[in-house]
């Protein structure tokens, strides 16, 4: 049990709450063409960048436990840091890490999935996400596990490849595809081996749902990867073509496709006595796929007929509902957060967001932990997100955030709230630049809102995000020169940005406790001790620097 934090007596107490709001995926961007966030019309969020201290901070790399500062920061990472006030070494690190130290190739684990293929003289296979991306996946960490089951003499191995054009450029597929079929071509002939692509789809279309919001999605990933039930082609190459010139989707959006010699029977259907690897090291869009292959009481879909393998993901996905029962490499030992440091203080938090990031505001922000850390002090707030294109309602679900907000703070039973509009990532994803302006005025409103409740209830408010995404819409090559498609159109970028992220405080009662000259150069995992302080405590010793200075 953790001791409570020690009162900050520089801190001159406020009557109302400290509100913390996470602007998901909205960020400075470094373009003025393609920055929907400065080219939108949000005065009243302009107006407090102008008026109130604020700072900028940095959102991705190294601040956020990633390998380099070429790794783009993603939600996950960034609510961790967030509510954790440290950076932890984060997935793809810890991956590169036990790849090259061998460390996951010794494993108990990686042995089994090795044996059971060896014994049974069966299938290994790899599912996951399909680039370089290195936000969910790393197609390296693929190869590599390739080629350690070439050599310890595994014959068959099967891959069923998730599209990305998410977190990599949007119809980048076939960058990925056509170098990887030589590769597995090369392999094949050295090692004797018969390695394959067995079936794929976009990411938006199958297997990679999360917090629950569109099972179908996980069901037509079960179709094509265990029935190898779907449409078939002879190539992966083949069926990205096809289906693109037919649909004109983009890879993420891209319906599945199964491989098939004869265009009758499946290559590789996942069977009893198969090994299947997810190396996806992201946990939000990997639980739902585990559970249909791990749980026993199953009820979202028809899994018949259910193959006895032996699964295991990349990582621990979820460490308190210990999801999956297998996995590869050890995700970083997170304790001692924001929230239960708060919770030992008896300090009262509500957290609120929709499903699409419900999970980050509580799982990931409580340091990769499910439940309350004190339900008498805690309440979780999900609204349920629309199963549609968020390109058709970019708006999402920020206004009945924004009236719950709103009536918690009026109530003033909660001293902390942390909410996460998730509008400028989830939208910013679809490519579809009127959308995410439609999005970023939609936030102004929301935040209008929000700030004037706050004044009204004598609270702080501070404002920041986890990542950039809304403020890079388009492709630039590295002169910063727009990139256009055939049509003559700018093409669109639908990953995450580089660029830092907003960190504004809002102090309609400032009392000149604290410097309104705020740091620089530091990360968002800053905002926890931040948060802490202007609560009036003083922060653990071994959490990173405050953006505020104490006078």
């Amino acid at each position: 049990m953790l001791s409570p934090l020690k009162v900050n007596p520089k801190f001159k107490k406020r009557s109302g709450p400290l509100v913390l709001m996470i602007l998901d995926g909205v960020g400075y961007g470094k373009y003025k063409e393609g920055d929907a966030v400065a080219n939108s019309y949000m005065p009243f969020f302009g107006n407090l960048v102008k008026t109130c201290p604020n700072t900028k901070l940095k959102a991705h790399g190294t601040a956020v436990g990633l390998p380099s500062d070429d790794d783009m920061g993603n939600s996950e990472v960034g609510h961790n840091a967030i509510g954790c006030g440290r950076v932890f070494v984060q997935g793809a690190k810890l991956v590169n890490q036990a790849i090259e130290t061998g460390e996951m190739f010794q494993g108990k684990t990686w042995k089994e999935l090795i044996q059971n293929c060896l014994k049974n003289n069966s299938t290994l296979h790899f599912l996951g996400l399909f680039s370089d991306g290195n936000v969910h996946s790393h197609i390296n960490h693929l190869k590599a596990m390739l080629e350690k089951a070439a050599a310890e003499g595994v014959k068959k191995v099967r891959i069923h490849v998730l599209l990305d054009g998410r977190d990599v450029p949007e119809t980048s597929a076939l960058d990925y595809i056509n170098p990887f079929e030589e590769y597995l071509k090369a392999l094949n002939e050295k090692s004797k081996c018969d390695f394959r692509i067995a079936s794929g789809g976009g990411r938006m279309v199958i297997t990679m749902d999360r917090y629950g919001a569109n099972w179908n999605m996980v069901k037509k990933g079960w179709d094509i990867h265990v029935r190898g039930s779907g449409r078939y082609f002879k190539t992966a190459a083949e069926a990205i073509k096809t289906i693109r010139k037919e649909t004109g989707a983009i890879d993420q959006d891209l319906p599945p496709f199964v491989i098939s010699d004869d265009g009758k029977t499946p290559v590789g259907p996942i069977r009893n006595g198969d090994s299947l690897i997810y190396f996806n090291f992201r946990g939000d869009r990997a639980i739902e796929i585990t559970a249909a292959f791990e749980e026993d009481n199953f009820d979202k879909f028809d899994r018949t007929p259910r193959p006895k393998i032996v699964y295991a993901g990349m990582m621990e996905y979820d460490g308190d509902l210990k999801v999956p029962k297998k996995y590869l490499v050890d995700p970083p030992a997170i304790e001692d957060t924001v929230g239960e440091y708060l919770c030992a203080s008896k300090v009262t938090q509500m957290a609120i967001s929709e499903t699409q990031k419900f999970g980050h505001v509580t799982y990931f922000y409580n340091g990769n932990r499910s439940g309350y850390f004190d339900k008498n002090l805690e309440l979780y707030i999900e609204i349920p997100s629309d199963v549609i294109p968020f390109e058709q309602r970019p708006w999402m679900k920020c206004a009945e955030i924004t009236d719950k907000v709103c009536e918690t703070i009026k109530g003033n039973s909660f001293k902390f709230i942390r909410l996460n509009y998730p509008n400028g990532d989830m939208v910013g994803h679809t490519g579809i630049y009127p959308a995410v302006i439609t999005a970023m005025d939609a936030l102004d409103l929301c935040i209008t809102r929000v700030a004037k409740a706050v004044k009204s209830a004598g609270g702080i408010l501070l404002i920041s995000a986890d990542h950039g995404n809304a403020d890079d819409m388009y492709e630039h090559d590295k002169k910063g020169n727009i990139l256009y498609d055939e049509e003559g159109l700018p093409r669109k970028k639908t990953s995450h940005s580089l660029n830092p992220v907003p960190c504004i405080i809002y102090d309609p009662d400032y009392q000149g406790d604290y410097s309104k000259q705020l740091k620089e150069g530091l990360g968002i995992s800053s905002l926890g001790t931040t948060c802490i302080e202007l609560l009036g405590f003083t922060a653990p010793a071994d959490y990173d620097a405050s953006i505020i200075s104490f006078n």
